[in-house]
């Protein structure tokens, strides 16, 4: 018989671990990027992986600015926004392969966002068959990666095809104005890459 392990997933089970009374996509904009699995950054926008994924490579793309709705973002973000779901989706095709995607937000509680305060967009990698007794009758996802081991994957990824985006003139497609605004966006300044 064989098994399986996912110890690391027992602490999001039993609630152990709880969000922080601050926003956590604030908090972790703030951080080193290995130290919150923040694989991109923006001007307006970071990209980072869910800490509990349904699938490898689960990643997020997420404002720098603190907002509740998609009808609340500005013009420009929404489009750095679009910008690095198309860059994720391009790294996730190269780094596995997948045979599909699922993209999209749950905005607010109801709609079941673990975090409702702070708008972010989901990129989620599929397979046939990724769906199986396990994840039905258990209610368990088996990844096989650790979260380093997919950072260490997609972070250098993620670098190369975001400087052979061409066209722009800039890493993610921003404009002048959209990256001398970046500050306005409530984002980390000294951690934008330059």
């Amino acid at each position: 018989m064989s098994h399986l392990w996912t110890p690391w997933r027992m602490a999001y089970l039993r609630g152990d671990d709880p969000l922080p009374e601050e926003c956590l996509f604030c908090l972790k904009a703030q951080l080193e990027d290995a130290e919150a699995h923040i694989v991109h950054r923006g001007r307006l926008c970071y990209v980072i992986l869910n800490r509990y994924p349904y699938n490898n490579g689960h990643l997020m793309v997420v404002p720098y600015a603190h907002v509740a709705t998609l009808e609340n973002l500005d013009a420009e973000t929404l489009a750095e926004l679009m910008a690095l779901t198309q860059l994720s989706l391009r790294v996730l095709g190269h780094a596995y392969g997948p045979q599909g995607f699922n993209v999209g937000m749950n905005i607010g509680e109801v709609a079941g966002a673990g975090v409702a305060g702070h708008i972010h967009l989901h990129v989620v990698p599929r397979w046939g068959g990724d769906t199986n007794y396990l994840s039905i009758t258990g209610q368990t996802r088996v990844i096989p990666e650790w979260l380093d081991q997919t950072y260490q994957r997609l972070r250098p990824l993620f670098d190369q095809m975001s400087a052979e985006r061409s066209g722009s003139g800039t890493e993610d497609g921003c404009s002048a104005s959209t990256q001398s605004n970046a500050l306005d966006a409530g984002g980390a300044s000294d951690r934008v890459r330059e």
